[in-house]
C-alpha cells in the first residue's frame, strides 16, 4: 500500500480524573527541518471494558498512523471492575482535552481530529463524540467504530453458535455487569449509544462490522440511526470475519485509511478530490 511512513513511537502518561492515563503516541516521520502539523486520531483499544491494553491496539494504531499520515494517540483508559463507568469515558475525554491543549507539542492539527476504537473502545469513541458535542468541545472531523459494543441491554445480539462467533452473549453480559454495576447506568447515553435519540450534529462515521460477530446487528442499527439523523455514515460488513479478527483485517485497515484521507481533505475544504467517498451508504465488503 503506498504512502507508508516510518514512525516515532513514544509511551508516556497524561493526567486523568482518577490518576495518570497511559498513552502511546505514533508520529509519522517528516523530512528533516519539517514540523508540519498532521491530523490526529485518538484510538481506544478493545477488551470489553475490563481488559485490553495499548499493546492490543498497537497493530491497528500503527497502521493508521503509517498510512494515513496522522498522529495517533492510543489511550489506555481505566478498566472495570476496579474503575467502573464513568471512569473510562471520562479518561477518554481527559486524553482528548490533553491532546488539544498540547497540539503544538505533538504536531497535531485539531481541526482534523478523529476518534476511533474497537469493541469497548468503539463504544468509548462513540461516547466521546457525544461528550465533545455536549461539553462544547472542539468539533471532531470523524469517528471510526470497529465492531463496537453499543447496547448494554444486548437486545440485538446474534446467536454465537449459529454465527460461529468468537464473542458470546455470556462474555458481553459479564463485561457489562462489571462496567455498569448500577442498573440505571445502562441507559446513560455515554454507556449506551444505541439508546441515544439525539444524534444530529455528530461527526461523520465509518462503522465496520464482522459477519461472524454477535455485535454486528447492533452496530448496523446504530449506523442506520446516524443516517436518519443526517450524519454522513459509511458501513462495511466483512464476510467470514469474526469479532476478534476484524481490527487487524487488512481490507478493513485499508478502508479506514481511505475514509480518513477523504475526511481530512474535506476538513481542509478540498472536496473535489473526494469523489470516492459515498456518504449515507451501506457498503458490504465481500
Amino acid at each position: 500500500m503506498p504512502g507508508s511512513h516510518p514512525l516515532d513511537i513514544r509511551n508516556f502518561f497524561v493526567p486523568g480524573p482518577l490518576g495518570r492515563i497511559p498513552v502511546r503516541l505514533y508520529t509519522p516521520a517528516q523530512e528533516a527541518g519539517t514540523r508540519k502539523k498532521m491530523p490526529l486520531v485518538m484510538y481506544f483499544h478493545g477488551g470489553g471494558f475490563v481488559g485490553g491494553s495499548l499493546d492490543d491496539a498497537d497493530a491497528t494504531a500503527g497502521f493508521i498512523a503509517r498510512y494515513s499520515s496522522s498522529v495517533v494517540l492510543s489511550v489506555g483508559y481505566a478498566l472495570a471492575p476496579a474503575k467502573p463507568f464513568p471512569a473510562a469515558p471520562e479518561d477518554a475525554y481527559a486524553a482528548a482535552v490533553w491532546a488539544c491543549t498540547h497540539a503544538d507539542e505533538i504536531r497535531a492539527d485539531v481541526s482534523r481530529m478523529v476518534v476511533a476504537g474497537d469493541d469497548a473502545g468503539g463504544s468509548l469513541a462513540a461516547s466521546l463524540t457525544m461528550m465533545t458535542r455536549d461539553r462544547c468541545g472542539k468539533p471532531l472531523a470523524a469517528q471510526v467504530l470497529i465492531s463496537p459494543m453499543l447496547d448494554p441491554s444486548m437486545r440485538l445480539l446474534g446467536d454465537a453458535n449459529h454465527l460461529k462467533s468468537d464473542l458470546t452473549a455470556e462474555k458481553c453480559a459479564a463485561s457489562y455487569r462489571q462496567y455498569l454495576p448500577q442498573t440505571m447506568q445502562r441507559m446513560h447515553p455515554y454507556a449506551a449509544p444505541l439508546e441515544v435519540s439525539r444524534l444530529a450534529g455528530l461527526p461523520a462515521a465509518f462503522i465496520a462490522t464482522a459477519e461472524r460477530d454477535v455485535l454486528c446487528q447492533e452496530a448496523e442499527k446504530y449506523a442506520a440511526a446516524l443516517i436518519r439523523a443526517g450524519v454522513p455514515t459509511q458501513v462495511s460488513r466483512f464476510a467470514g470475519i469474526t469479532h476478534g479478527a476484524l481490527r487487524t483485517h487488512l481490507p478493513l485497515l485499508k478502508e479506514i485509511v481511505n475514509f480518513l484521507r477523504c475526511r481530512f481533505a474535506r476538513a481542509l475544504g478540498d472536496d473535489h478530490n473526494n469523489t470516492d467517498y459515498i456518504p449515507f451508504a451501506f457498503q458490504p465488503s465481500l
